[in-house]
């Protein structure tokens, strides 16, 4: 045993601590959340989330098991702990997630692994069908920047960057509060094919593939991943940048296994688009954080500011469950996206933008709720948590 206190280490994008106390009660905040608003009739039973471990896939797992009684198989790729020293948050939000989801009699296994890779991939089918037979719902929700491709072995790394033109635009650093120019580069064609190969949707195809072929996909399946657009603003480095050409895979990969359930019994699979919020790989993209600053100001204001779990919470109770079925864009997109591209909300954020500087940041825009949501990532600032107090940061996963 090697107890320590732990506190936040901030270094760019990233704290590269964690707090195993704060992270449970990060996730106790989101189950608490969810059963706040109810139970979610005719919701999924039998679910496979495959990154389930931070952000919209942790947040689908907690909405599955606390608002539908859902069994629950998580996929995720996290640093262990080990004595003396921190895992990554998922880890130990995944314990928090496992404990409190048993102690409430729910089924929850975990697979710690490269869910690209065609071991995990049959790993995971292995364990649906010892325990689960089958699953009627798949929730696709990786983040990762890089890909070793379980075909060819060749690693994918994907890259940030606008296409055919640099750009330049104003960001923030939302640890130091300096608001700044950056100029990025454009991609160049290798690298937009490794981003489209890691974000794109090839891997979603092959999860599903695998399991539509050992039958494990229950009668009336559905699946769903999880895409962005956002506004005009950050167009150029999201939407018509390399991450937008990988979001655009994703939509293509979408139809095919939309049409691959309904030849087999399944329902649907589509694309939720969902809003911008605070998460490990928002927090990596230029511009992005300067937005989200922002956007929060505004629609905390308006009273429609929604969090990870307040979103698929409302896509699930609204949109694929409780009698209801998904309302589509014309792109066939499911659109939870919907208060933060309000035009009030958007024509708001373009009047703000030219007048955030550094000197008028903490006025202008939400960036101590940036800052607050930032490290609640990592299990800090936290109610109830005696930060003050030494901790053991090596714990098993369950």
């Amino acid at each position: 045993m090697v107890a320590m206190i732990i506190k936040p280490k901030v270094r760019g994008f990233v704290c590269v601590t964690a707090h195993p106390e704060g992270c449970a009660a990060h996730v106790q905040e989101w189950i608490d959340c969810v059963k706040s608003r109810g139970p979610i009739k005719s919701g999924p039973r039998k679910v496979l989330v495959i990154g389930a471990s931070t952000g919209y896939g942790l947040a689908s797992r907690i909405t599955a098991g606390f608002g539908s009684g859902a069994a629950t198989l998580g996929i995720f790729f996290e640093r262990p702990s080990e004595e003396g020293r921190n895992a990554t948050p998922g880890w130990y939000n995944t314990i928090a997630f496992t404990k409190a989801a048993r102690a409430a009699g729910l089924y929850a296994k975990n697979l710690n692994g490269d869910a690209f890779s065609d071991d995990i991939k049959k790993q995971a089918l292995d364990l649906i069908r010892a325990d689960l037979g089958q699953v009627d719902l798949v929730v696709y929700s990786l983040a990762s920047p890089r890909r070793t491709h379980p075909k060819t072995a060749a690693v994918h790394k994907s890259v940030l960057k606008p296409i055919g033109q640099s750009y330049t635009n104003k960001t923030v650093d939302t640890d130091k509060g300096v608001v700044s120019t950056v100029t990025i580069e454009p991609a160049n064609e290798q690298e937009i094919a490794d981003t489209t190969a890691v974000m794109g949707g090839e891997d979603w195809e092959m999860w599903m593939n695998a399991l539509s072929e050992s039958k494990l996909l229950a009668p009336g399946a559905q699946s769903v991943a999880y895409s962005y657009i956002g506004p005009e603003v950050t167009w150029a480095i999201y939407k018509n940048g390399t991450i937008g050409l990988a979001k655009n895979d994703l939509e293509r990969a979408a139809r095919n296994i939309d049409s691959l359930l309904k030849l087999n019994g399944g329902d649907r699979a589509f694309i939720s688009v969902n809003k911008a919020l605070v998460t490990q790989a928002s927090s990596a993209i230029p511009v992005v954080p300067l937005y989200i600053s922002i956007l929060y100001k505004l629609m905390k204001a308006a009273g429609t500011h929604e969090g990870c779990i307040e979103q698929i919470q409302r896509l699930f109770a609204t949109q694929m469950f409780n009698g209801h079925t998904p309302k589509f864009d014309e792109a066939g997109r499911v659109r939870i996206d919907d208060w933060e591209m309000r035009p009030e909300i958007q024509s708001a954020v373009k009047r703000i933008w030219p007048d955030v500087t550094t000197e008028t940041l903490a006025a202008e825009t939400d960036i101590a709720g940036y800052r607050t949501e930032f490290l609640k990532l990592f299990g800090f600032g936290l109610p109830g948590v005696n930060y003050e107090a030494e901790t053991e940061p090596h714990r098993p996963m369950l």
